[in-house]
């Protein structure tokens, strides 16, 4: 049959070119980096192949990854192009090997002669998705063997794969380096092998089958195999068999199960079945299966073997492959790492423990990699052992994901016991018993604080908070909702949560840069919390400008105006009046980060004042020119957030070093980074370092645990820190729980949703309480100040206060330069190159101090 179908497609090919030229023969796309292209010269001469390039246009597009070819290619001869990383029975077929050769389904392929096309394979400017298909051909997942002596030299038409390529299936190497050579298809008039499907008659083991490398040995052969049937898997399309324990080899590289993949949801095999196979062995995805069922035989009931007992971490990166589909337990307790596939794919990624992004909590560099390394060796996926996206039902937890039962990160599993399965670049295991899920994370209804102190200061990123055009309409925005009922839905969760912490200040990130008029997404923030929070009071921070930066984010600040109100106009940090390096080059560059907004308060209940400055500085995603991710564990653009914390540290001190002051926000760095190490060497340190609260974290990404957002006090802010907490209303949570309403079919878009403060975000706000004390009201005053001996250089200044109060301590630049008894002058000598000194006189058992007295030499 499939001789006649090469006939016929040869039949009806495209006529050969009138100058016979060397073209693309056959295309392999197979699993993980199983890539390779054959090329054939079918004329009488050998080819120069130092003419010749291969362009790679990946994903639509016009630009192209080149692969230049050399040597000499002889006539009627193949010259095999392999991806470096591919299996070793693949690359030991080539005559290059390239890193180059990574194409995907989607990617064209063009061969050049001297810049002119010879051929081409997939529609350049074209990105079909996933592949290019047609009459059950595909580019995807698949080896294309070309029908015949053909060529496409127009690489703009439309690309119909069924037209010149005939499908084999993925990880097929049988007929590279010959082009349809013996490897190609079988005659149906020639003998097929005879196979003994006799049970207990002798069968290839599945131990051999499975080989102890990562990809079978016998890949593309027929076998006959016998196992027992360990688990059936209606959503993978087929079942796990495994070896008796008798039949087992003695070698622990080797795995004693694998996945026989039907290609129906209808099994005709049951759990404890033995039974004996011919079928093909293949490779899908990395994963060794047997498909092409052409036998199955019953061969009685029989004992299931007992599950490898496992635990995390890991030995190595290939550990687990020696037990890939065998059935396998876990006896440790497990961490939720990452729920954030869920309600997509239903997985969970477990660890032993909670493990947090390196740089939180190690030095960047060769300290992040280690941790790195050691975190990819502890980690295995939950699945829900099918292959269908967004699923009316995700079965965990038991019975089912909605908005108030939920799985989340810190949550436990103990006992995990299901069949081990390789997929999409990860181990997971497919639950053969009920997963045991542990609300060890629980929910809280608010932010927990040991004291609430005076005042509360809060940052949290609300995640595109775009009011449409203010009035109702304007929807789809270039950010957040796509709909006025997406917005509703976001609005209720973001004012469920400002509501619930309960704070005096507020800063924001990531809302709408459209000014500060009524119909702005700002004011609209605010007349919303003005009801939901009980408190009317509640106001905005606006600066004598449209609107703070250019970019179509900004961050914004909220408080109670009942309880503090604002010091002189707020201020602006930007590359306008930032301090420069010693180029003359501000270190806050606004075209990266977003401007800081700095206000100065007064505690209208005893005068007390302190400072708020809030910060987004520039993501580790995106890149920065002339500042690449350097893999010290930093991402991109690590120096430009660092210089913006210099700038910010300089301001600060310029503007708030008399008050408490407290650099919030998302900095977009983790806890050990440059930036926070620079805003430490400042004075501004985490309020969560000071209490000894770490490793803190309010984001997760990559299913790693991490701290983005912050909160540093200077020094006086520290003295007056209560107590400081990040609220896990969102990190924990699965994205799927957010107001979004695509890929939430038929009722999960209302079962997945609660106007609640849970996955309002991506990030925890987080919370800090300070008990500032009134200030003293002891005026320190300056009587004189000259040279004290202008031999030593030494300086005298002599102060002066008027205060009967006793137990009063001076402070000279932070360090105590005497404990006062009376009032009276004080004459303090002593040596400095500085140009000036800050004075404080505290009473120190309420912890209430002057104003500060700056002296000029």
């Amino acid at each position: 049959m499939k001789k006649t179908l090469l006939a016929a497609s040869l039949a009806v090919a495209l006529a050969p070119a009138a100058q016979a030229e060397i073209f693309i023969s056959e295309y392999v796309e197979g699993s993980g980096n199983n890539k390779a292209l054959e090329l054939y010269n079918p004329g009488e001469q050998a080819v120069d192949l130092s003419n010749y390039r291969v362009r790679v246009f990946y994903n639509g597009s016009t630009s192209s990854t080149n692969i230049n070819l050399s040597g000499s290619l002889a006539a009627k001869q193949t010259f095999v192009i392999v991806n470096g990383q591919a299996v070793v029975g693949l690359r030991d077929l080539a005559n290059l090997i390239t890193g180059s050769a990574s194409w995907n389904g989607d990617d064209a392929i063009v061969l050049e002669k001297n810049g002119a096309v010879v051929d081409s394979f997939g529609r350049v400017g074209e990105d079909p998705g996933a592949a290019w298909s047609n009459n059950n051909v595909r580019t995807v997942d698949q080896s294309l063997r070309r029908v015949g002596i053909v060529y496409d030299t127009n690489i703009s038409d439309a690309f119909d794969p069924s037209v010149q390529w005939l499908q084999f299936p993925q990880d097929d190497f049988s007929d590279i380096g010959q082009f349809n050579g013996s490897g190609g298809p079988v005659d149906p008039e020639e003998p097929e092998p005879e196979f003994d499907l006799t049970c207990a008659a002798p069968f290839t083991p599945i131990s051999a089958i499975q080989g102890a490398e990562s990809a079978s040995p016998l890949a593309g052969q027929t076998v006959v195999v016998e196992g027992i049937v360990t688990h059936t898997l209606s959503g993978l399309r087929g079942y796990m068999i495994q070896a008796a324990d008798t039949e087992q080899d003695d070698n622990p590289l080797t795995s004693e199960g694998v996945f026989v993949y039907t290609n129906s949801q209808t099994l005709a095999v049951t759990t404890g079945q033995r039974v004996r196979l011919q079928a093909r062995v293949a490779e899908f995805q990395g994963n060794t299966q047997l498909d092409n069922i052409t036998a199955t035989v019953d061969c009685g009931a029989a004992a299931i073997p007992a599950a490898v007992n496992l635990s995390l971490p890991v030995a190595s990166s290939d550990y687990l492959e020696r037990y890939e589909g065998m059935l396998v337990q876990f006896s440790q307790e497990l961490t939720v790492n990452g729920n954030f596939t869920l309600g997509r794919f239903g997985e969970l990624v477990l660890s032993h423990g909670r493990r947090f992004t390196p740089t939180q909590v190690v030095s960047p560099g060769a300290a992040a990699q280690a941790l790195a390394a050691q975190h990819s060796l502890n980690k295995i996926l939950i699945d829900d052992a099918s292959t269908l996206q967004n699923p009316l039902q995700v079965p965990y937890p038991a019975p089912g994901l909605t908005a108030a039962n939920t799985v989340r990160s810190g949550d436990t599993v103990v006992g995990l016991t299901g069949s081990l399965y390789y997929g999409f670049n990860e181990y997971r295991v497919n639950p053969t018993q009920p997963v045991n899920i542990i609300a060890t994370n629980p929910r809280t209804t608010a932010p927990e604080l040991t004291g609430d102190g005076n005042v509360k200061i809060a940052s949290f990123n609300v995640l595109n908070y775009f009011n449409g055009n203010g009035v109702g309409g304007g929807f789809p925005t270039s950010r957040g909702a796509d709909s006025a009922l997406e917005f509703e839905r976001q609005r209720a969760k973001i004012l469920a949560a400002l509501s619930a912490l309960d704070a005096t200040v507020i800063g924001l990130m990531e809302i709408e840069n459209d000014g500060f008029t009524e119909t702005s997404a700002l004011a609209d923030l605010v007349a919303g919390l003005r009801q939901s929070s009980g408190f009317a009071d509640w106001q905005y921070i606006a600066v004598d400008a449209a609107k703070i930066g250019t970019d179509e984010i900004t961050v914004g600040m909220l408080y109670r105006a009942a309880l503090v109100t604002p010091v002189a106009a707020a201020q602006i940090l930007d590359e306008q009046n930032s301090a420069t390096d010693t180029n003359g080059v501000p270190l806050f560059d606004t075209s990266r980060n977003r401007p800081m907004l700095a206000q100065r308060f007064r505690l209208l209940e005893n005068n007390a004042e302190f400072a708020v400055m809030v910060n987004h500085l520039k993501s580790k995603g995106s890149s920065c020119s002339g500042d690449p991710d350097l893999n010290d564990g930093q991402g991109n653009c690590n120096q430009t957030r660092t210089r913006a914390a210099e700038a910010i540290g300089v301001f600060a001190a310029s503007q708030f070093a008399d008050i408490p002051a407290v650099v919030l926000g998302d900095l977009n760095a983790y806890a050990k980074e440059d930036p926070l190490t620079m805003l430490a060497s400042a004075g501004y340190v985490s309020a969560f370092e000071v209490l000894g609260k770490t490793p803190a974290y309010g984001y997760i990404f990559d299913n790693l645990s991490g701290q983005l957002d912050h909160m540093l006090l200077n020094a006086d802010a520290q003295q007056y820190l209560v107590d400081a907490t990040e609220w896990h209303i969102n990190a924990d949570e699965p994205i799927v729980l957010d107001y979004n309403t695509e890929f939430k079919p038929g009722n999960t878009v209302n079962t997945y949703y609660a106007p609640d403060a849970y996955r309002s975000s991506d990030h925890d706000p987080v919370l800090v309480a300070l008990d500032l004390p009134r200030p003293l009201d002891i005026q320190l005053q300056l009587v004189r100040v000259n040279q004290g001996n202008a031999r030593s250089g030494s300086k005298l200044v002599q102060l002066s206060w008027s205060s009967e109060q006793t137990g009063l301590t001076l402070y000279r630049d932070g360090e105590v330069v005497s404990t006062l008894t009376k009032p009276g002058i004080y004459n303090n000598q002593f040596k400095t190159q500085a140009e000036s000194v800050t004075y404080l006189l505290c009473y120190d058992a309420t912890k209430q101090c002057s104003a500060p007295l700056v002296v000029n030499f």
